[in-house]
């Protein structure tokens, strides 16, 4: 189980300075830079400054990281990125009624106008004009972020520093867990990067009768053995996807929720073959582009229950989150395999494209 225990008490709030460290986009290219000397950010009437001190590198962040196709169409040159932290609050504007400096807090990096339909009834997550952090406006990778209030999310204080810096992306493994309903049923979660791995421990707390993975990394296939899994697949060493047959064998003729991880074409398709007649598909990963898919086998006629999953619940998931982090019941603590400090954020990078690290944080202040 992840250990909780009381975080390290944050250092008394001083004067804000001027400026801060940062890292940003600073060309159309790969990498990352960090400026020494970034102003530090105004909060608005009803902004919170908030001091950061960890923040995880991600998935978006290897993108931008990389500058492929999507970064380049998506990422403004300058923008200091990153989206998952936690950190303390530095300052409030005249409007803020429900924060004050001192209280450590994270943030939902989906921010929404809090107009129009979706923001109005219950999926604020994907309303329209809804902006992300680190994406189209400066994020997380700094000494200190601006969010608006609505966004701030209190940490409780027993959940430890590196485990609050990573309630982004524990909060998408969450979400799409919950929306398939994975109590008593049997369960495949095709892919296991850092959100497939968090879905492992996510739907054995939930209660999921057994869970089955694929991916094609042996080491993550064997962490997610360790958190679970009955069954780890190497989809590499079985092309003639006998895996499928196996998994049926030890099913209904299929698992009850196929939780789509890994947006491969290959991966996605296989899934639906290994979802019984009326399952349901909770689909989070994103394909690098458009796919060849059998609608009417996989869907039309299985009679099939598919989710789109994007991002997370305003703020549903936060409290699912929080309640499963209280009860000790997820494994944390292989997925997160690296703290380092800011100044090694490259050494970050490097660990992510290797596969050496799964979740690496950056101990910002």
């Amino acid at each position: 189980m992840t250990a909780l225990a009381t975080p390290r008490t944050p250092a008394p709030i001083g004067p804000i300075p001027t400026t801060m460290r940062a890292l940003y986009k600073h060309h159309a290219g790969t990498a990352l830079r960090l400026d020494p000397a970034r102003t530090v950010p105004t909060p608005g009437p009803r902004d919170v400054l908030i001091r950061v001190t960890h923040a995880g590198i991600c998935g978006t962040d290897r993108h931008i990281w990389e500058w492929d196709a999507w970064a380049a169409s998506r990422i403004p040159v300058g923008i200091v990125t990153g989206h998952e932290f936690v950190g303390t609050i530095a300052a409030v504007g005249p409007a803020v009624t429900r924060y004050h400096p001192g209280q450590r807090v994270s943030a939902e990096g989906h921010i929404s106008p809090g107009t129009g339909f979706n923001a109005r009834t219950g999926s604020a997550h994907i309303a329209d004009g809804m902006v992300i952090l680190g994406v189209d406006r400066d994020g997380c990778f700094a000494e200190y972020v601006c969010i608006p209030e609505e966004n701030v999310w209190p940490v409780h204080p027993s959940i430890p520093d590196h485990i609050a810096a990573v309630l982004d992306p524990l909060g998408n493994a969450v979400h799409t867990v919950m929306e398939a309903g994975v109590s008593a049923k049997t369960v495949l979660i095709t892919g296991v990067g850092i959100i497939g791995l968090m879905a492992v421990t996510v739907a054995k707390a939930a209660g999921a009768s057994r869970i089955f993975v694929t991916d094609i990394d042996p080491r993550r296939l064997a962490l997610a053995r360790r958190l679970g899994a009955v069954e780890a697949y190497d989809t590499r060493e079985q092309h003639d996807k006998s895996w499928i047959d196996h998994l049926r064998a030890q099913t209904h003729n299929g698992v009850d929720v196929l939780v789509e991880m890994s947006g491969h074409p290959a991966a996605i398709n296989d899934g639906f073959a290994a979802l019984r007649p009326g399952g349901t598909a909770a689909l989070l990963g994103i394909p690098s582009k458009p796919l060849t898919f059998d609608l009417t086998t996989h869907v039309i006629f299985k009679g099939a229950r598919v989710l789109g999953i994007n991002g997370r619940k305003m703020f549903e998931t936060w409290y699912q989150m929080e309640a499963l982090l209280l009860s000790g019941r997820l494994e944390l603590a292989e997925i997160i395999t690296h703290q380092l400090p800011m100044a090694q954020f490259a050494r970050g990078f490097e660990l992510m494209q290797s596969g050496e690290g799964i979740k690496v944080v950056l101990e910002v202040g």
